[in-house]
C-alpha cells in the first residue's frame, strides 16, 4: 500500500530523520493542505517574502505559491481564482461555461504541481522519501514531471522526469533548463496515448532502489489534494458567480480523465451542489466510452486505461473531443489572422480575445465538452459549467506550425478561420457522450483490472475497495492527519522559525 500514499504514521524513522536534517539545511518549509486550499491562512512572514521571489525560480518559498489562488502577476493573492467565464457568443449555449486558469501555478505554470505535491508530501512526512540518497521519479505525459522536477530542485534531489518523446517541444525545453543531467529526461516511445509504455519505463527504474516512483496514476495523495483545494477553489468560483444570482446552478464539473486527480473536485463539488461530473477524453482514443484506443494530440490527457484513482463509480457522463477541433482552435485562438476572424466577423470582445492564449491543448479539449454537456442537458442562462484549463499556449507554440501545415496548407487566412469556427466551434455537437448507467460504470470500472491487478499488482481486494463512495469519503480523514505530521516536521526541521514564519 506504500506506493499508493495511504499512510499515516512513520515508516522509515532513519530516513524520516535524515530528510528533517536535509530541509533544515535548505531552510524548506513544507506547506500544509488546509494552507494550500486557503492561502489566506498562509503565515503574514511566508506572504511577505513572496513578494520579492521570482515565481519561477526553485525557491523554496515558492512551495506557498502551489495553489488556485494567485492572481495574474503570480506575485500575490487573489481573492477568487484566476477564471474566464466564455459568452453565448463564443460557445453557442446560455449556460455559462467557466475554465479556471492553470497557468497561473508557480514554476511550470500549470496545475500539475499541485499534483506533484500532493504526492511527494505523504513520502516525506511519512519517512519513504529520503532526498540525500534517493531520485525521484516522476511519470507523466507532460505537466506532472515538469511539477516533480521543480518540486525535487527545490529540495535539492535529482528529478527523473519519464514522458512521450512526441510530446511538445516547449515542455523538453523547460525540462532541459531545470535537471542538472539531461539523462534524467527519459522519452518513451509515441505519444499521449501512450501511458503503458511510461509504466513499462518506470517498472525498469523501480528495481533500483533508490528510484522512488510518484505515480500519479495511482496516488491518493494526487486524488486528496484535488478533491480539497481543487474542490475549494472551483466552488469559490461558482460562489462569486452565483452572487446576487438565486436561480444559479453549478450544473456540472468537466475535467479530462488525465491520471484521474483533476477530477477528484467533482467529488468535492457533487457532494455539495448535486453537479454533474463529466470526463472527458479524446475521440481518437475513446477508451472510456468504447473501450478504444489510438492515438491524438490533446497533450496532457493521457488514457488508453483507466487510472486507479478515478473515482468511476461517481461519475456520471462521459465526452469525447476530437484533437481535429483542439489543434485547430488552437491556431484559430493563437494567431494574428484567427484572432481578427474572432474580432472583426464574430464581434468577440478583444480584450476576451486577448485571453484565449489562456488556454492549452486539453485546456481547449475541456472547454468543448463543457460546451457539448450544456447542448446535453440543455442547460439555461441559471446553469453554470466549470473546468480547467489545465495550462497555456505558452507550451504549445511549437504545435502551431505542426497544426497549420498539417490542416491549412502552412497558412490561416479568413476563409480557413471560418471553417475552423464553423467546424471546430459552431458545429459541436452531442456526438460521442454518453450518460453512464449503473452497468456503465460497472463496464468503464472493470476495464481498469487490466492494468492494476494483472499489470501493476494491485490485489483484487484493494481494487474492489473503490467501488463504494464510502471508501473515497473515508481517504479524506487522511488530510488532517498528513496536515499535523506537515507541522510537526516543520517544527522539528527549525525552518519554519528559522524564516520566523
Amino acid at each position: 500500500m506504500a506506493r499508493l500514499g495511504l499512510e499515516r504514521t512513520v515508516i522509515d524513522a532513519a530516513v524520516y530523520e535524515r530528510t528533517v536534517g536535509r530541509f533544515r539545511e535548505a531552510s524548506v518549509v513544507l506547506p500544509t493542505i488546509g494552507q494550500l486550499k486557503d492561502p489566506s491562512t498562509i503565515p503574514a512572514g511566508v506572504q511577505a517574502k513572496l513578494r520579492d521571489i521570482d515565481p519561477d525560480a526553485p525557491h523554496p518559498l515558492n512551495l506557498f505559491r502551489v495553489h488556485w489562488f494567485n492572481d495574474a502577476t503570480r506575485k500575490g493573492l487573489a481573492r477568487v481564482p484566476e477564471h474566464i467565464e466564455l459568452p453565448e457568443q463564443l460557445t453557442g449555449v446560455k449556460a455559462r461555461i467557466v475554465l479556471l486558469l492553470g497557468n497561473r501555478f508557480p514554476m511550470i505554470r500549470a496545475h500539475k504541481v499541485l499534483a506533484a505535491y500532493g504526492c511527494l508530501v505523504p513520502r516525506v512526512v511519512t519517512g519513504q522519501f529520503d532526498p540525500t540518497r534517493h531520485r525521484a521519479v516522476w511519470p507523466s505525459t507532460g505537466n506532472f514531471c515538469r511539477g516533480g522536477v521543480a518540486i525535487s530542485r527545490i529540495l535539492g534531489c535529482r528529478g527523473v522526469a519519464v514522458l512521450p518523446e512526441n510530446m511538445s517541444r516547449e515542455r523538453f525545453q523547460w525540462l532541459e533548463k531545470w535537471v542538472d543531467d539531461k539523462a534524467d529526461i527519459i522519452r518513451t516511445p509515441g505519444s499521449e496515448s501512450n501511458v503503458k509504455e511510461i509504466y513499462d519505463a518506470c517498472a525498469v527504474l523501480d528495481r533500483d532502489p533508490a528510484n522512488i516512483i510518484f505515480n500519479q496514476f495511482c496516488e491518493f495523495g494526487n486524488y486528496l489534494i484535488h478533491r480539497t483545494c481543487t474542490g475549494a477553489a472551483a466552488k469559490r468560483v461558482f460562489n462569486s458567480l452565483a452572487k446576487g444570482k438565486p436561480n444559479a446552478r453549478l450544473a456540472a464539473y468537466v475535467a479530462a480523465s488525465g491520471s484521474g486527480g483533476t477530477l477528484a473536485a467533482g467529488d468535492h463539488l457533487k457532494k455539495i451542489f448535486g453537479s454533474k461530473i463529466v470526463a472527458v477524453e479524446a475521440a481518437e482514443c475513446p477508451t472510456l466510452l468504447y473501450n478504444g484506443f489510438g492515438e491524438h494530440n490533446i497533450q496532457g490527457i493521457g488514457d488508453k486505461h483507466v487510472p486507479y484513482i478515478h473515482n468511476v463509480m461517481n461519475t456520471d457522463l462521459v465526452a469525447a473531443v476530437s484533437d481535429h477541433a483542439t489543434d485547430t482552435l488552437f491556431v484559430l485562438f493563437n494567431t494574428d489572422e484567427g484572432r481578427k476572424y474572432l474580432i472583426e466577423r464574430r464581434g468577440i470582445d478583444p480584450e476576451l480575445v486577448s485571453k484565449l492564449g489562456n488556454f492549452g491543448l486539453s485546456g481547449l479539449c475541456n472547454m468543448l465538452a463543457a460546451i457539448k454537456t450544456a447542448k446535453y442537458f440543455d442547460l439555461d442562462a441559471d446553469d453554470i459549467v466549470i473546468t480547467i484549463a489545465t495550462d497555456g499556449a505558452e507550451l504549445y507554440e511549437s504545435e502551431i506550425g505542426k497544426a497549420t501545415a498539417r490542416y491549412f496548407g502552412n497558412r490561416l487566412d479568413a476563409v480557413a478561420a471560418g471553417e475552423t469556427w464553423g467546424r471546430s466551434l459552431a458545429a459541436t455537437t452531442i456526438d460521442h457522450m454518453l450518460e453512464l448507467t449503473h452497468l456503465d460504470r460497472k463496464r468503464v470500472f472493470n476495464l481498469g483490472y487490466f492494468t492494476w491487478v494483472e499489470q501493476q499488482g494491485i490485489t483484487v481486494e484493494e481494487f474492489n475497495a473503490r467501488t463504494q463512495q464510502s471508501f473515497w469519503d473515508g481517504l479524506l480523514e487522511l488530510v488532517p492527519a498528513w496536515d499535523a505530521m506537515i507541522a510537526d516536521f516543520n517544527t522539528r526541521s527549525g525552518a519554519a522559525a528559522a524564516r520566523k514564519a
